[in-house]
């Protein structure tokens, strides 16, 4: 069974941190591309960060670049999201997914709070 599972989320203060990580199962973690999306309710899902297999390659929105790191450990099946120097803005669900086998599959999301 393909699952994507979420963590680390919470409620933080404007300029803190969190770490969000995204452990995935049922496939071969190491070869597929991985993402972090978030949403505001009632707007559009947005890509945040990406990072490819091997973890060498990796891009991020223009909105989060120079504060969000991506990285994954492929032993442990699991992708991390780095947030830093977090803003109120920040404040969605956010969602790793994978393309698998030609269907994008998504995780259930955890909630980021930043407040100011």
């Amino acid at each position: 069974q393909v699952q994507l599972v979420e963590s680390g989320g919470g409620l933080v203060l404007a300029g803190g941190s969190l770490r969000l990580s995204c452990v995935g199962s049922g496939f071969t973690f190491s070869r597929l591309a991985m993402n972090w999306y978030r949403q505001v309710p009632g707007k559009e899902r947005e890509l945040v960060a990406a990072i490819s297999g091997p973890g060498a390659t990796r891009n991020y929105a223009d909105s989060v670049k120079g504060r969000f790191i991506v990285t994954r450990d492929n032993a442990k099946s699991t992708v991390y999201l780095e947030m830093n120097s977090l803003k109120p803005e920040d404040t969605a669900m956010y969602y790793c997914s994978a393309m698998i086998a030609a269907d994008r599959v998504w995780g259930q999301g955890t909630q980021v709070t930043v407040s100011s």
